[in-house]
Parts: C-alpha cells; sequence; structure tokens
C-alpha cells in the first residue's frame, strides 16, 4: 500500500448508497506481518517488523511497531532504536507468494473481473455480480470475512465509483476495516484530502504545489487546469486536476498472465565459437529484458536451451533469489548455466534463453521490498525507494542504464544502442546471417 497522507475526517460515514458505485480496492493490512503472525501467533499484538539484518532495512510492520515509529523503508538499526523490544523476522518470499495465491482465489470466486496489482492488493469491478451477491458493501463484508476465516490474515476494503476513489478509500478504512464513497459524495470526500493522496502526487509536486498555497485537494481543483498547468505541466496539472473532480474512466483490467518469455535462434550453419554463442545469449537478454520491462513483468527464473548438431536437445534452469527485468542478472544466469555446457567442433543447430515463473512487476518488488513498501519511494526514486533497492541487491545503476538504452531504441530503432561487447555483432551476422538463421519460438507463451 502507498504511505499517501491520509486524512482523519475522511474516514467517517459517507453514506450507505451503493447502488452507483462498482469497484472495490481490497488491500491486506500489514501483509507480511500478517502472514508470519500466521506461523508465530504468540507475536500477535506485539510489535513485530519483517526486513533484513541489522544493516537492511524495514519491509513491513505491525501496527503496533508502528506507534513506536517504525515503517517500512526504515533502516533496522533506527527501528530498533526507536523501539528496542521489536521483534525482527527475515523475509520469506515464497510463503507471501503461497498466501497471496489463496487470497488471489477467493477474490476470483466473486468475479472473474480481477486486476490484480501487486502480492496484496487487487482491483474487483462487482458490478456483474450483484444479482448473485448482492450489492457491493455485502460482497465486501463477505470477501472480508471469507479471507478471514480461510486465510488468517485481515483485509481492508474500499468501495467507490472508480479505482481512484477506490484505492485512497480502501487507505483510510486501515486497519481491517470497510469505507463505501456513494457516488454522491465523491467529490465532498476527495476534497478533504491532504494534495498528497492523489495518484501522481509525490514530494516534489507536494513542495512545488504547497509554494502555490495548495495543500488539499479541493484547493487544487479550485487552482482549476489551467493554472494547474502553469504550475506542473500540462499533462501532469490536467491529469491530477481529473482525479480531484473524481474523473478516472479506467476500467478493471485483466490479462492473461505470461508464463515465460524469450528468444531462440536457429542456426542453418552450426556455431561453434563459444565467444559467438555468448554474445548471441547477451543479445537474448537484452531482448528479453525489454520485453519484460515493457510488460511491467519480472521472472524468477532464466533459463537456456541448447540443441546439438545431432539434434539432441538440453534444457538447463535457475532461479535468482529475487525476480528481475535486467539483462545483466538474466545473462549472468544463463552465462553460468552455459559454461557448464560442453561445445563439440560440431558446433551448435540452436540456442536459446527464456525468462520464466513470470510475475507482474510491483509483486516483484514488494517481494523484495515488503508489501508495505513506499509505491512513491520506489515509483520517483527518492532516497528511501534508492535505500531498499541496494538493502536487496537491486541495482540502480543498471536499472537507470538499461532504462536509457530502452527509450535510445524506441525513438532510434532497437539496433542504434545496446551493450559494447554487442557493437559490430549484428555486422558480423548480416546479411550473410540473415539469410541463414531463422528465429524459432520468439514469442512468449
Amino acid at each position: 500500500m502507498s504511505r499517501a497522507p491520509r486524512s482523519k475526517e475522511a474516514r467517517r460515514f459517507w453514506g450507505d448508497d451503493d447502488s452507483d458505485v462498482g469497484i472495490l480496492h481490497v488491500d491486506m493490512d500489514a501483509f507480511f506481518v500478517s502472514v508470519e503472525l500466521l506461523d508465530r501467533p504468540e507475536l500477535a499484538g506485539k510489535p513485530v517488523a519483517v526486513g533484513g539484518a541489522e544493516r537492511g532495512v524495514v519491509s513491513a510492520a505491525s501496527y503496533e511497531a508502528r506507534e513506536f515509529g517504525v515503517n517500512s523503508a526504515m533502516p533496522v538499526a533506527r527501528a530498533l532504536r526507536a523501539c528496542p523490544h521489536l521483534t525482527m523476522i527475515p523475509p520469506r518470499p515464497g510463503r507471501y507468494s503461497e498466501v497471496s495465491r489463496q487470497i488471489m482465489d477467493i477474490l476470483h470466486d466473486v468475479t472473474p473481473l480481477v486486476e490484480k496489482l501487486s502480492v496484496d492488493e487487487a482491483f474487483l469491478d462487482v458490478g456483474g455480480a450483484r444479482r448473485l451477491m448482492g450489492g457491493p458493501v455485502r460482497i465486501a463484508t463477505d470477501l472480508r470475512a471469507r479471507i478471514r476465516r480461510e486465510v488468517g490474515v485481515p483485509a481492508s476494503v474500499g468501495i467507490a465509483a472508480t479505482k481512484h476513489v477506490a484505492k485512497i478509500a480502501s487507505a483510510h478504512a486501515k486497519p481491517d476495516g470497510l469505507l463505501l464513497i456513494p457516488r454522491s459524495a465523491t467529490i465532498a470526500f476527495l476534497h478533504g484530502l491532504p494534495v498528497g493522496a492523489l495518484w501522481g502526487v509525490g514530494e516534489k509536486t507536494r513542495a512545488r504545489l504547497a509554494n502555490q498555497g495548495i495543500e488539499t485537494v479541493g484547493e487544487l481543483a479550485d487552482a482549476g487546469p489551467e493554472r494547474l498547468a502553469r504550475i506542473l505541466g500540462r499533462a501532469h496539472g490536467t491529469h491530477l486536476y481529473r482525479l480531484a473532480m473524481g474523473q478516472d474512466p479506467r476500467p478493471v483490467q485483466t490479462s492473461r498472465e505470461e508464463k515465460s518469455i524469450g528468444k531462440e535462434e536457429t542456426f542453418f550453419e552450426h556455431v561453434a565459437d563459444r565467444g559467438k554463442l555468448e554474445r548471441i545469449l547477451l543479445a537474448q537478454a537484452h531482448a528479453t529484458a525489454r520485453r519484460l520491462r515493457r510488460a511491467h513483468l519480472t521472472a524468477r527464473t532464466v533459463a537456456i536451451k541448447v540443441r546439438f548438431a545431432d539434434f539432441t536437445t538440453i534444457t538447463r534452469s535457475t532461479t535468482f533469489a529475487r525476480p528481475t527485468d535486467l539483462a545483466a542478472d538474466l545473462y549472468a544466469g544463463a552465462k553460468h548455466l552455459f559454461d557448464s555446457v560442453a561445445v563439440s567442433g560440431e558446433g551448435l543447430r540452436l540456442l536459446g534463453l527464456r525468462a520464466e515463473q513470470i510475475v507482474d512487476q510491483r509483486e516483484g518488488v514488494q517481494l523484495a521490498l515488503g508489501a508495505d513498501s513506499d509505491d512513491e519511494a520506489w515509483a520517483f526514486g527518492d532516497q528511501a525507494g534508492e535505500g531498499m533497492r541496494q538493502a536487496f541487491g537491486v541495482n540502480p545503476r543498471l536499472e537507470r542504464a538499461e532504462a536509457a538504452l530502452d527509450r535510445i531504441r524506441d525513438r532510434f530503432g532497437p539496433s542504434f544502442a545496446g551493450p559494447g561487447s554487442l557493437i559490430g555483432a549484428d555486422k558480423e551476422r548480416r546479411p550473410e546471417a540473415d539469410r541463414q538463421r531463422r528465429p524459432e519460438n520468439g514469442g512468449g507463451g
């Protein structure tokens, strides 16, 4: 969940008319901690946090720990100073994924229109479930009870006419609550909130608006789109104005989960040069990583496929400590696997690289960083987000470098830029290689 500012006054009764709303935002409370308490119930009611060792950071904190000022993204050493009797538990990503799947299965029992945002939250469009299951409030109430009964963790739910308002409502329903915002109450609810409650308002935007005397959503709406365009730029200013006016036409989006993404090359003339084969693997790693990033996905596993001259085919795979969308990670894993493959003088007919165990990018981030990590810290790259990425082994320099390559390729074409070791590789393989090679199973699926 986001730690965006909230308003105590907003957590009140806004009416019971749910006839014109249909979007639910279901968000687990302190998810990682809640899962740990399933296995260690003796810690219930005590200050507990999930995170790294003494030099790591807090991934999630119980509400009892938060009363001492312990929050996600906080260095563990600082958290222990704030709460000396804090119990620190190392993260168990596999366990959190297991519980997350149970919860998502329950949500899909209500409606197929489920948009999973991360390991611990999702949007539901329950408009089509009314006749069978009742109104949104009844559905949300039953969902919370079922998740608590069958899984054992608490869930908060926001109900509104749009995704944006439903997400804000669930944040105000915490912990372990439900908040309905009828369509007719949308503007009143929004305009009393601090401006930082809106999606897309981070610290820099908040400071810029505050310098203009804009501190609440209502004041932002009163400023109007033209003034906001002058302050923030037309695109950002217009976007925030629409959100402040309750305008968010985005539907709940479901999508088929990719099981794998990769690239293979079949050689009509066998390739025995290991250096050339490693360069091909590197190019495949970059192509695969780019596809992952474009689809907002990450991979837990990388696999290679090798077909020898006699058509014997082998596969090898390795799993990462954390999900990744970086070519550097994919190539390092693939090269490690390829190092154990003996390439004879007859060479190879085929070489391929594939990213497997695909997960949503935010789920990968949260499994590495914590379900209660600051969404804005990650998105806007502030110091807290940077520290969390480094603490969990994410290399910000590699992220920035590969993101820059994406922007260059998007503008000038996929062959315009790449790793230095691949410079000239395309020329080396063209045009002759274009006549002699064909792709094999290049798509994901």
